[in-house]
């Protein structure tokens, strides 16, 4: 099970938000690279990054922090936030990113992400961020209609890598891992998911890991490592097991 440590961007610096929204934003730190080499220095293969403005702006708005992470880390990156169109996701994966995420496009243009899917075998991510069990789009600040499961189905035939699932109402607040939502998704598709929001301790890392064979692929954590709750070393070394 892969650890994805999580560096959130909002005007260049590193944060995490509360529940999805961007006037609850605590920031860890104002410059992206070193905390970056941070994580790589724990042991860290695998970051997840998210340009926050761009989510909301559905267009890059931290670039040249994206640029400095993928320069400063030496493993996998793999990035989400407003990539919603062909030279975006060309831009990006150019640059060196090695995943592209996409969420509000797999709702709202779900042809354009299996095109992507495609011509990018293994390097498209499907967002799928569920408030109440019904996918979230536009940054977390609209919920639509569509069930979860109903979504992550489009995309099981479409070459997408996996599916990244995250409970918005736990996402930052420390409150541990919806494990039992994860899985529930995990095994009603056939593509592997991604645990995200809530994440807490070692604990949440060890019920996600007793999961792997139910095609739990990782799990990204943030605020619980910027806090000191989760060392990321020990999390790394739990995740090997499984």
């Amino acid at each position: 099970m892969i650890i994805f440590p999580a560096i959130d961007l909002k005007g260049g610096q590193v944060v995490r938000l509360a529940e999805g929204d961007m006037d609850r934003a605590t920031i860890y730190g104002d410059d992206p690279a070193a905390q970056a080499r941070i994580f790589a220095d724990a042991g860290a293969q695998h970051l997840h990054v998210v340009d926050l403005d761009g989510s909301f702006a559905g267009r890059a708005e931290n670039r040249e922090a994206v640029e400095a992470i993928v320069e400063a880390f030496p493993g996998y990156v793999q990035l989400g936030g407003g990539i919603r169109d062909a030279s975006a996701v060309e831009g990006w994966f150019k640059l060196g990113v090695a995943r592209v995420v996409m969420g509000s496009a797999a709702l709202k243009n779900p042809e354009f992400v299996k095109d992507m899917a495609r011509e990018w075998e293994g390097g498209i991510v499907v967002a799928v961020d569920a408030r109440d069990g019904m996918v979230a789009t536009e940054g977390w600040a609209e919920v639509s209609d569509v069930p979860v499961a109903d979504l992550a189905r489009r995309f099981e035939d479409a070459g997408v890598a996996s599916l990244l699932f995250t409970d918005i109402g736990r996402d930052g607040m420390l409150k541990g891992c919806n494990v039992q939502a994860t899985v529930d998704l995990a095994r009603q598709t056939d593509l592997p998911v991604i645990a995200s929001g809530g994440v807490k301790g070692l604990d949440d890392i060890h019920m996600l890991s007793l999961h792997a064979q139910d095609g739990i692929e990782g799990v990204i954590t943030g605020r619980a490592l910027y806090e000191g709750r989760l060392d990321l070393a020990a999390a790394l070394a739990m995740a090997e097991k499984a």
